[in-house]
C-alpha cells in the first residue's frame, strides 16, 4: 500500500473516531499532497515524494513549537506538539547520533571533502542517502563540526 492510501486510511479511521487532532494533522497532510499533485499535474505521488512532504510538515511544527515556547505561549506548543507526534509516525526512524557520525564521516571520505566549502556537497550526500531519516539542523552542525 502507498503512503499516501495509508494517510487516507488513517484519516477515514481517525475521522471515525473522533480523534481531533490526528484528524486535522492528516486533512493538512492530504491538502498538501493534492497541492502537489496539481502542480505536477499527475495522477499519484512516489512514497519519496510524500516523504518529503511529510518531512517538510514536521519541521513547521517544529519550528512552530520552538517560536511558541520562546513566546512563552505553552498552550499553543502543546498543540504543536501533539500535532508533531502524529506526523512522526509516518517518517522512517531516525537515524542514531552515532549512525548520523558514521553517515557524514562516510560522505566527507567518498567526496574528499577538506573545507567549508564542500559543506553542500556532504549535506546533499548525506540527507539523499538517509531521507527522511536524519535532522537536518542536527547534520548541518556535524556537518560543520567536522569541517572546520
Amino acid at each position: 500500500m502507498s503512503l499516501f492510501k495509508q494517510i487516507d486510511k488513517d484519516y477515514i479511521e481517525a475521522y471515525k473516531a473522533k480523534s481531533t487532532v490526528k484528524v486535522a494533522v492528516l486533512r493538512h497532510l492530504k491538502t498538501a499532497i493534492k497541492n502537489r499533485l496539481v502542480d505536477e499535474k499527475a495522477e499519484s505521488l512516489a512514497d519519496e515524494v510524500v516523504l518529503d512532504l511529510i518531512a517538510k510538515q514536521v519541521k513547521q511544527r517544529k519550528d512552530s513549537y520552538d517560536q511558541y515556547m520562546k513566546a512563552d505561549r505553552e498552550d499553543l506548543a502543546k498543540i504543536e506538539a501533539a500535532e508533531l507526534v502524529e506526523l512522526e509516525v509516518y517518517l522512517p526512524k531516525q537515524l542514531s547520533d552515532d549512525e548520523l557520525n558514521a553517515a557524514v564521516d562516510k560522505a566527507i571520505a567518498d567526496l574528499g571533502a577538506s573545507s567549508m566549502a564542500d559543506m553542500g556537497k556532504v549535506m546533499q550526500a548525506v540527507l539523499s542517502a538517509h531521507q527522511g531519516q536524519v535532522d537536518g539542523k542536527k547534520a548541518s552542525g556535524l556537518v560543520k563540526s567536522k569541517l572546520s
